[in-house]
Parts: structure tokens; C-alpha cells; sequence
């Protein structure tokens, strides 16, 4: 069944696996960049995790803000390398949130709450900051905010250990393993 967000997502998944060629980032309204196989949503995140669950892949949520140095750095420096594109297109659904915004986002547990109040809850302080959640909204509200995400990547990483983080949740399931024991098993 083809719905909105279908259509946007393939659409922004065309754009960049099409030729090889990186599809650019977007610059907002807000003033922040955006890729282009970002999700579209309607800012309920437990329907966002389930189609991410639904299509097999794992779900983020990426905090920026406007004129933020190093939210640019992340996209015209480590989103341009085509490797890390191709990664974490193909294996997350990415959802994009302003940390100052006040839209309002439906929380795991059904908390509506602005973006602003939502990066609050979860101690969002740095931009950009890279929330990483598994499993289902029912297992996810059972928990406290503080216990939800897997791991963060809380402001800039260089392009090698941003994708090691991503590479980390892609291979993580249900394991206990530790972001510092995966590194040293890959890098041993």
C-alpha cells in the first residue's frame, strides 16, 4: 500500500541511489540542512519507529539547529561521503528535529510535547546530537526516557567513528555488546 510517507521516502532513496551520484542536502526554511532521504512524518514517534521496524531498519532521530556549525559539518562532511550515505540510508529511517522547534512530536509513550520540551526530556543539549531507538513503541514506553535509546551520538564525530556508530546499531540486535567492544572486535 502506497501512503505519503512511502512515496516521499522512495523518492528520497531514488534520489540517492540513483546514478551513485550524492544527492545534495536541502536547506530548510528553519535554516538547517536536510538529506534528502530523511523521513517525512507526521511527528508521532511511535508510528515512526513501527514503519522503520516495517521496512527492516533501525530508527534515529538527528537534533539540529539553525546556523549550527557542526550540523553543516555532518552534512557536507561526513552525509557526502558516499559510503556513509549509502549506509545509513539504506539501513535507518532518519528523522530530523530542531532543538528549539515547536512543533509538536507524539512521544513513544504518547506524550505530545513541542520538539523543544521533546529534547528536553531526553537531556538533548548538544547539536547535533544522534538518537539511536530499537524496538517497538509498546517495548520503548515501558521505560524511562533516560533508558530508551540504545546509544547518542551527542555533537560531531569525525567520519570514520561517526559510521562506526552507525555500523554498531546495524549489527547490535538484541546483543549486550558495548560500542567499546564492538570496536575492538572490528578493529582487531
Amino acid at each position: 500500500m502506497y501512503t505519503r510517507r512511502t512515496l516521499l521516502l522512495g523518492t528520497g532513496a531514488l534520489l540517492a541511489a540513483g546514478t551513485g551520484a550524492r544527492a545534495e542536502p536541502i536547506m530548510t526554511d528553519e535554516g538547517y540542512y536536510r538529506e534528502p532521504w530523511f523521513i517525512e512524518s507526521f511527528l508521532d514517534l511511535r508510528d515512526d519507529v513501527a514503519a522503520a521496524r516495517e521496512r527492516g531498519k533501525h530508527f534515529a532521530l538527528i537534533w539540529e539547529l539553525r546556523g549550527c556549525p557542526y550540523c553543516r559539518e555532518t552534512h557536507l562532511v561526513n552525509f557526502a561521503r558516499p559510503d556513509i550515505a549509502a549506509f545509513v540510508s539504506n539501513k535507518f529511517d532518519m528523522l530530523e528535529l530542531n532543538i528549539l522547534g515547536s512543533r509538536k512530536v507524539t512521544d513513544f509513550d504518547g506524550e505530545e510535547l513541542t520538539e523543544k520540551q521533546l529534547a528536553g526530556k531526553y537531556a538533548v543539549r548538544f547539536t547535533p546530537t544522534i538518537q539511536f531507538f530499537e524496538g517497538t513503541a509498546d517495548n520503548l514506553k515501558q521505560k524511562p526516557a533516560s533508558e530508551r535509546e540504545v546509544i547518542r551520538i551527542p555533537g560531531y564525530l569525525r567520519p570514520d567513528d561517526f559510521l562506526d556508530v552507525f555500523r554498531y546499531v546495524a549489527q547490535k540486535g538484541d546483543s549486550n555488546q558495548t560500542f567499546r567492544d564492538f570496536l575492538k572486535s572490528e578493529r582487531s
